[in-house]
């Protein structure tokens, strides 16, 4: 394993797109696999109120469960987002039962435009509405790396 900008990365794997992505929650960690192998690891920056799964709109949480990167805009408020396709079916069932909206527009993105500067000290703090946050370098290899359609797996 090669350690390279603050990613961890397997050596000759350089070419390979991840076909999951992994976030767990209480390691602030998102991990691009290919095949059950780690191609990447990034230390990441979650929503304000990070504790628990995603129940509705406004709650500042990062949701839980099982989704796919369904769009991308290199037009974003961002440095570049990955769609998460939450809600899910069971996320809107949940929401429906509760009689609360359950919110949306949960990406993996970069840094807000023009504060890149920040860089890493932007991880001292969880600061999204409910994303996942990395540097603009990160997110410029991850967008690289998961295409569309790739599944998203996030642990508590």
């Amino acid at each position: 394993m090669l350690l390279v900008a603050g990613c961890i990365c397997l050596e000759g794997f350089q070419d390979l797109k991840a076909d999951r992505i992994l976030v767990r929650k209480a390691k602030r960690e998102l991990v691009l696999l290919h095949q059950g192998r780690v191609l990447r690891s990034y230390r990441v920056a979650l929503g304000g109120n990070p504790v628990g799964p995603k129940r509705r709109r406004g709650d500042g949480k990062t949701p839980e469960g099982l989704y796919t990167i369904t769009a991308r805009n290199s037009g974003s408020a961002f440095h570049r987002s990955l769609r998460i396709s939450y809600p899910n079916a069971a996320d809107r069932a949940r929401a429906r039962r509760d009689g609360v909206n359950p919110g949306g527009d949960i990406m993996i993105h970069g840094l807000p435009n023009g504060r890149g500067y920040i860089g890493k000290a932007h991880r001292l703090v969880d600061w999204t509405d409910g994303c996942i946050a990395v540097t603009d370098e990160e997110i410029e290899e991850i967008w690289r790396l998961a295409p569309n359609g790739t599944p998203v797996q996030i642990d508590p």
